[in-house]
């Protein structure tokens, strides 16, 4: 139901996605996520294994923090089948790794995580090739988002993947 409430309001909302600026990327954010970005922090953490998404309430705000909270758990399901139409909308363009993602979501696992003022969503791949397309899609929401993380690992660390 939500996702095609989502799919009705991209459509009518055809004319923002022009702006792949930072205003635009908060603005389709508040839509997506239903809260306002300028007042919630996002996260993005690369780890050895994959990473975490983190997305808080600044402050107290109980409606905010449960409409994070569906939000997170949303996306761990759309990305578990394979659909990031979400972080494409927000970002108004393809985003790095999520075809890689999508298209091997039977080797990445999701698990939601309640915080305090929102939520979290780890990210585990179980192959070199998917973990690095994990670390490509968070790197790059860091950067769109202007948001908190660290990249944790160093690729060279990391077995290169097959080739394909």
């Amino acid at each position: 139901m939500r996702l095609i409430a989502l799919s009705v309001l991209v459509a009518s909302l055809a004319g923002c996605t022009r702006d792949s600026g930072f205003g635009g990327v908060q603005g389709r954010g508040r839509v997506a996520m239903g809260v306002d970005q300028y007042t919630s922090s996002h996260v993005f953490e690369s780890w050895p294994d994959g990473g975490r998404i983190e997305l808080q309430r600044n402050g107290s705000d109980s409606a905010g923090t449960a409409r994070i909270r569906a939000h997170m758990r949303q996306i761990s399901s759309s990305f578990s089948a394979g659909d990031f139409r979400v972080p494409g909308f927000v970002h108004a363009r393809d985003v790095p790794g999520a075809d890689v993602m999508s298209s091997r979501r039977a080797e990445i696992t999701y698990t939601v995580e309640d915080l305090p003022r929102g939520g979290a969503l780890r990210i585990r791949g179980s192959t070199p090739a998917v973990v690095l397309a994990i670390h490509d899609f968070l790197a790059f929401q860091r950067q769109d988002h202007h948001a908190a993380g660290h990249r944790g690992v160093d690729r060279a660390d990391l077995p290169a993947p097959p080739p394909r």
